[in-house]
């Protein structure tokens, strides 16, 4: 498990989950970037980044999910954003237009299964 003063990161079955809690703003945006993304080996399927418990987000966190997004991209694996309903994260990001580039989510039950899903091999027809 990784620890940084807004950020719990810990993975399993493929996919890495990091909690981010507290205000993220043009002060801390680069250095959560760099735990975030030191945090997914290699072989993970994808990230999972939870934004229930983050009371504030400026443009430098929408432009570093941004980031995270295209950077995983790069890496061939899955990023998806948990934003409650009614959050004050889910506003900034849908006034940001990010709701139309990044997967977002209400839970990290249905975004680890969307990580999961989208990676299990395809069922042959039998012969």
């Amino acid at each position: 498990m990784t620890e940084h003063p807004n950020v719990t990161i810990a993975g399993d079955d493929g996919v890495v989950v990091a909690s981010l809690s507290g205000e993220i703003d043009l002060s801390n945006a680069a250095e959560i970037t760099h735990t975030l993304l030191g945090g997914v080996p290699n072989e993970a399927l994808g990230l999972v980044i939870d934004l229930s418990e983050v009371s504030y987000l400026d443009s430098a966190g929408v432009r570093m999910l941004a980031e995270l997004d295209h950077r995983l991209g790069w890496r061939a694996q899955a990023l998806r954003v948990v934003a409650p309903e009614e959050s004050r994260s889910r506003r900034v990001l849908e006034i940001a237009g990010l709701e139309r580039v990044l997967s977002l989510d209400t839970s990290v039950v249905t975004a680890r299964s969307s990580i999961e899903e989208s990676n299990e091999e395809p069922e042959l027809p039998p012969d």
